[in-house]
C-alpha cells in the first residue's frame, strides 16, 4: 500500500463525523505538505491557475537559500576569525566540531559553513516548532486549515536574529509574532503586520542587551565589534576602511551582522527570483528604492556638521543593515503591503523615507528597516483606502 493510498485509507476519521474530526487540520496540514490539494476549482466562474498558496510559500522559502548559504558561512567565518585572533571556543559547538576532527580555520570553506550551521539551526529548529505548535493550536480551536505561510515566517524571522540569541528568546518572540502579530487578526491573510518583523521587534524593545550592541554579532564569548551602521553613525562611513570594511565587503557578505542579512548580493538574487515567478511585486521595489535614493541624497545635500549619518550616499544604505533583506522579502510581502498599484508605489517610497530618516535622523537606533516596515505595515490599509477613494471620485467625475 502506497502512501497516498495510506492517506485515502484514514481520511474519513478526520472528516466532518469522523472519529477524530478536531484533528482535521492535523491531517490535512500532513497531507497538503506531501501531495497537491485535492480540492482545486476546474470550471468556471473560479479562476484557475497554477499558482496556488504552496508553491508561493514554497518559492520564498527557495529564494532565502542564497542568504541562509551566505549567512551560515559568514557567522562561521566571523566565529573563526575571532578564535584565529585568540579567543577560546567553548560550549557544545566547539565539542562537536573538536569531535568531528574540525579546526577553526576562517580559511576553510566547510568549516565555516559547519560552524555556522551549528548556530542557524538550534535557532531555526526552535522557531519552527514553537511557531508551528502555536499554528496547530488556533488552527484546531478554529477548524481550519494549517496554512503553509508559517514556513516562510519561520525561515524569515529566523535569518533576521543575532547567531548569539538565546534560544528562549527565540521561542519567546515567535510566540509574540505568530500569536499577535497574525492570529489575534484571524490568521494569514488577515494579518496587516508581518508576523515575523513582529517577533523581532519585540524582543528588541524587551531584550535589548541581547539584541543590540556590539558583542551579539560575533559568535564567540567575549569579542566585541561595532557594526557598520554603527561606526557609520559615529564617524562617518568614510571610516569604514580603517576597520577592514569595503563597500564590496558589505556587498558580499563579509561583515557581521543577522544570520540572513548580511549578503546584498544573495538578497537580491532571491528578489530577482521572486520578480521572475511574479511573487513579488515590482511595483513595491522601486517605491522603495526610490523613497531611499531621494531622501538620501536631498540629506547628502543638506549635510550636517554634527551628524556624519547625513553624508552616507545611497548605495552605503543599501549594502548595510537590513535594507536589502528587508527589500526583498518583507517590502513585497503581499499581506501586508499595499494591494493597488499606485499604493504600491507609495508604500514601498514611505519604507525607503522612513529608513533613511530612523538611520540618520534617530541616533539611538542607526539600523531603521524593520521600523520602517512595522511603520509601512500600519499604514498600507490607509494607503490603499485613498487610492481606492481618488479612483472612485475620478471615475464619478467622469461619467457626470
Amino acid at each position: 500500500m502506497g502512501l497516498r493510498d495510506f492517506f485515502d485509507r484514514i481520511e474519513p476519521n478526520f472528516v466532518k463525523g469522523g472519529k477524530y474530526e478536531k484533528y482535521f487540520p492535523i491531517y490535512e496540514m500532513v497531507e497538503s505538505f506531501l501531495y497537491t490539494p485535492k480540492t482545486v476549482t476546474t470550471a468556471a466562474p473560479h479562476a484557475r491557475s497554477y499558482i496556488d498558496m504552496k508553491r508561493i510559500m514554497t518559492y520564498v522559502v527557495l529564494a532565502t537559500i542564497p542568504a541562509i548559504l551566505v549567512g551560515l558561512y559568514n557567522v562561521g567565518f566571523q566565529a573563526n576569525s575571532a578564535i584565529a585572533g585568540g579567543l577560546e571556543p567553548s560550549g557544545w559547538r566547539a565539542a562537536i566540531l573538536t569531535a568531528l576532527g574540525h579546526g577553526y580555520d576562517p580559511t576553510s570553506v566547510l568549516g565555516n559553513m559547519l560552524h555556522g550551521l551549528m548556530y542557524f539551526l538550534p535557532i531555526y529548529i526552535t522557531t519552527l516548532v514553537v511557531g508551528g505548535i502555536w499554528e496547530v493550536i488556533f488552527a484546531t480551536v478554529r477548524g481550519h486549515e494549517v496554512n503553509e505561510g508559517f514556513l516562510v515566517t519561520s525561515m524569515l524571522y529566523a535569518l533576521i536574529m543575532p547567531a548569539t540569541a538565546p534560544l528562549w528568546q527565540v521561542a519567546l518572540g515567535i510566540s509574540f509574532g505568530v500569536v499577535i502579530g497574525k492570529e489575534v487578526f484571524g490568521g494569514t491573510g488577515k494579518n496587516f503586520l508581518n508576523p515575523a518583523l513582529t517577533g523581532r521587534a519585540f524582543l528588541y524593545f524587551a531584550y535589548p542587551a541581547q539584541m543590540s550592541g556590539e558583542t551579539i554579532w560575533t559568535a564567540v564569548d567575549g569579542f566585541s565589534g561595532a557594526t557598520t551602521l554603527a561606526v557609520s553613525a559615529s564617524e562617518g562611513y568614510q571610516q569604514l576602511a580603517t576597520y577592514g570594511v569595503t563597500w564590496w565587503d558589505a556587498f558580499l557578505g563579509f561583515i557581521p551582522g543577522s544570520i540572513g542579512e548580511v549578503s546584498t548580493l544573495a538578497c537580491f538574487i532571491g528578489l530577482a527570483f521572486l520578480m521572475i515567478t511574479k511573487i513579488a511585486n515590482w511595483r513595491l521595489v522601486v517605491g522603495c528604492m526610490a523613497g531611499m535614493i531621494a531622501f538620501s541624497g536631498l540629506l547628502n545635500i543638506i549635510g550636517s556638521d554634527s551628524n556624519p549619518m547625513f553624508a552616507m550616499p545611497w548605495y552605503w544604505h543599501m549594502v548595510t543593515g537590513g535594507f536589502a533583506f528587508g527589500l526583498a522579502f518583507m517590502v513585497t510581502e503581499p499581506v501586508s503591503a499595499s494591494h493597488t498599484n499606485l499604493g504600491r508605489y507609495i508604500y514601498g517610497a514611505l519604507i525607503g523615507f522612513m529608513v533613511v530618516m530612523i538611520r540618520v535622523i534617530n541616533p539611538a537606533f542607526p539600523e531603521g528597516m524593520m521600523l520602517a516596515i512595522l511603520f509601512g505595515n500600519v499604514f498600507a490599509p490607509l494607503i490603499d483606502y485613498f487610492v481606492v477613494q481618488a479612483n472612485i471620485k475620478r471615475r464619478a467625475r467622469r461619467n457626470v
